[in-house]
C-alpha cells in the first residue's frame, strides 16, 4: 500500500523551501548561538490585553463546539475591516473564519479549481503556494515579477500564463519582496481576470503594513467582487501567529460551500481563539498601530544600513516585514549563500530560490529582532557578500 498520488504530490518531488530554517533550528538545539532572521515571528508575545480577552473567555465558558462557519459577531467585525480595507461593502455571509490564512487559502483553492486546472502564481511567492494548489490538484503556473521592476508583475507574462487558466493569485503588500502593487498594475490585472473569467484570490494579509504608496484591494475595482476571494489574517497585524486565526471574503455562494469545506476538515475554531480575534479587531486598534510602526522604522533602518554597501543592492519594500537583499555580485546563489552565512557568521535568512526562481541569488531577511541586532546583522550580511563579491 502507499499514500495518494495527491499528498504525495503536494511538493511535486521538490523542496518545501524551509531547509535553512530547520538546519538553524538544528544548531541551535546543538547549543551553538543563531540569529534566526527566517521566518515572519514578531520577537514579542501577543499583546498582554488579546491574552487576556482570550482567558476570560475560556474562564467564562467558551470552551465547547463553536459555530464552525465562525462566531456571528467575529464575522461581522471581519466584514466590517475587510469593507475598510477593500473599499467594497462586505456581508457577514461573505466571510468564513479559518484556522489561519493558510487554510483560508487551501479553502479557496478547493473553491476554485477542479482537478487538473491551471492556477496562475506571480513569483517569487510565498513558499507555501505551490504546495497548496497542488493539494488541491491543480496545476502551477508562475508568471515572473523581476527585481528590475521592483517586484512588480510582468503584466504581459502575466497575461500570457494565465490563457486558459480557471484562477489566479496574487499576494499585495507582497511576501517575500515587500512590493506593494501600484493602482496601474492592480487595475491590470483585474482587467486581466476579467477578460480571461479568472477566479481571482487576492492575500492581503499584510493589508495593513503598507510604507509607499497605499493598498489596493481587487475587490474594490469595478466588476470583482464576484470574482475575488480575499485572505486576510491577525497572525501579522496583532502577533497572534500562533492563535491561528484568518478568514476569506468570498461570494456568498462559495463562502457557504467553503462553509461546507470546513465543517467537514477542522469543524470550526475555539470560541476562546474566536473571542480574542473578536477583541483584536474591535479593541485593541493601538497594538495593531503600534506593531506596525516597529516594523515601519526597521524598514527604514534596512535601508539605510545597507545603502551604498559593496557586494549587495536592495530593492527598498513597501510594505509587510521583509527586505530582499541582492547578492548575486558574491558569486553565489541565494541558497549557497544562505548556507555559506548560517555557517560562518551564525544569521539564518531564507535563500530567494525558496520563494521561485525570479528571486535566485536574493535573500529574505525579516524584520523580526530589536534594532541594534537587526542593524548589526544587516552591517555583517553586507560585509560577507562584499568579501566573497572580492574573491569572485
Amino acid at each position: 500500500m502507499k499514500p495518494s498520488a495527491r499528498i504525495r504530490g503536494i511538493l511535486d518531488g521538490g523542496s518545501d523551501g524551509w531547509e535553512i530554517l530547520a538546519r538553524a533550528r538544528a544548531m541551535q538545539r546543538a547549543g551553538r548561538p543563531v540569529l534566526n532572521l527566517t521566518i515572519g515571528e514578531h520577537e514579542d508575545p501577543t499583546p498582554p490585553r488579546i491574552i487576556a480577552a482570550m482567558g476570560d473567555s475560556a474562564a467564562g465558558g467558551e470552551t465547547r463546539y463553536a459555530a464552525f462557519t465562525g462566531k456571528p459577531e467575529l464575522r461581522a467585525a471581519i466584514a466590517a475591516r475587510a469593507a475598510s480595507r477593500t473599499g467594497a461593502p462586505v456581508r457577514s455571509e461573505e466571510v468564513i473564519v479559518t484556522a489561519g490564512g493558510q487554510s483560508a487559502l487551501l479553502y479557496a483553492f478547493l473553491a476554485c479549481l477542479d482537478p487538473g486546472d491551471a492556477m496562475v502564481v506571480v513569483d517569487p511567492f510565498y513558499a507555501t503556494y505551490p504546495g497548496t494548489v497542488r493539494a488541491a490538484q491543480g496545476v502551477v503556473r508562475l508568471a515572473p515579477s523581476l527585481p528590475d521592476r521592483g517586484f512588480q508583475p510582468d503584466l504581459a507574462a502575466l497575461d500570457a500564463a494565465c490563457d486558459g487558466a480557471r484562477a489566479l493569485l496574487i499576494n499585495s503588500p507582497h511576501n517575500p519582496t515587500g512590493a506593494v502593487y501600484t493602482p496601474e498594475t492592480m487595475a491590470a490585472v483585474a482587467e486581466i481576470a476579467r477578460r480571461r473569467d479568472l477566479w481571482l484570490i487576492s492575500d492581503e494579509v499584510y493589508d495593513g503594513m503598507v510604507w509607499r504608496g497605499a493598498h489596493v484591494s481587487p475587490r474594490g475595482l469595478p466588476g470583482m467582487a464576484e470574482r475575488t476571494v480575499v485572505i486576510g489574517s491577525l497572525s501579522k497585524s496583532h502577533g497572534m501567529t500562533g492563535f491561528r486565526l484568518g478568514w476569506a471574503v468570498a461570494p456568498e455562494a462559495v463562502a457557504t460551500l467553503m462553509g461546507d469545506l470546513a465543517l467537514n476538515a477542522t469543524y470550526g475554531l475555539p470560541g476562546f481563539i474566536q473571542d480574542a480575534g473578536l477583541f483584536a479587531l474591535t479593541r485593541a486598534g493601538p497594538e495593531e498601530d503600534a506593531l506596525a510602526a516597529v516594523f515601519r522604522r526597521r524598514r527604514d533602518l534596512a535601508v539605510e544600513t545597507l545603502s551604498g554597501r559593496n557586494g549587495i543592492a536592495l530593492s527598498p519594500p513597501d510594505g509587510a516585514m521583509y527586505v530582499m537583499v541582492d547578492v548575486r555580485s558574491a558569486g553565489l546563489g541565494g541558497e549557497a549563500f544562505a548556507n555559506a552565512l548560517l555557517e560562518a557568521e551564525g544569521i539564518a535568512v531564507m535563500p530567494g530560490e525558496s520563494f521561485g526562481q525570479a528571486a535566485a541569488g536574493h535573500l529574505r531577511v525579516a524584520l523580526t529582532v530589536p534594532d541594534d541586532q537587526l542593524a548589526d546583522a544587516l552591517r555583517r550580511i553586507a560585509d560577507f557578500a562584499a568579501a566573497r563579491a572580492a574573491a569572485a
